[in-house]
């Protein structure tokens, strides 16, 4: 097992080639919490196409209405998969800016809130003005990630908002990537270690 001191909490997991998962295959994931015990991450450039809904239909259903600033809010922005486990689940990552019941502050700029009243806000055009919706997450029991990252399946990086909010998310592996100073063309599919 591999010990680290360094946890990557507000950081992004850069999947290598090597990783062809369906869920992680060129994938970023945001993570919003490690530990000793773990970490807890979600996909944030993977949107869920094969769900036949978007986020106003999402929203619609949550306020029990059709009104225009519900259609508005959410027409055409599409669902991501954050990973595998709980898809159910809802996760939103946003701006920090305003006061939810369930959300935590990951710095100044970006925090994650799981509580239906930020999804209330958003379809009254009253939310984040910067924000991504994923259902399920991934996660990494105590050690793994740690091992995943010797291993060359991942790089780090500290997370921007930038990426999060701002590239449109086809292109957010190849920009996190360039913030590494990595060339894809010339990326070997195993890595090793001097």
């Amino acid at each position: 097992m591999i010990e680290m001191t360094n946890y990557f909490t507000n950081y992004f997991l850069v999947a290598m080639p090597i990783l062809t998962d369906a869920y992680f295959n060129r994938s970023v994931v945001y993570i919003c919490e490690h530990t000793e015990k773990g970490a807890l991450g979600i996909v944030i450039n993977q949107p869920l196409y094969s769900l036949w809904i978007n986020l106003s239909e999402i929203l619609e259903d949550i306020t029990n209405s059709k009104t225009e600033a519900s259609k508005n809010a959410g027409a055409d922005f599409p669902i991501l998969c954050g990973g595998p486990v709980h898809s159910e689940r809802g996760f939103v990552i946003h701006a920090s800016e305003g006061e939810w019941q369930s959300s935590l502050k990951m710095n100044s700029e970006i925090s994650v809130t799981t509580s239906k009243d930020i999804l209330l806000a958003i379809a009254k055009q009253q939310g984040p003005n910067k924000f991504i919706f994923s259902l399920g997450y991934a996660n990494w029991i105590a050690g793994q990630i740690e091992q995943e990252i010797v291993n060359n399946f991942w790089l780090t990086l500290p997370a921007s908002p930038n990426i999060l909010f701002d590239i449109p998310f086809e292109q957010r592996w190849l920009r996190a990537m360039d913030y590494l100073g990595v060339d894809v063309t010339k990326l070997a599919y195993i890595g090793g270690h001097a």
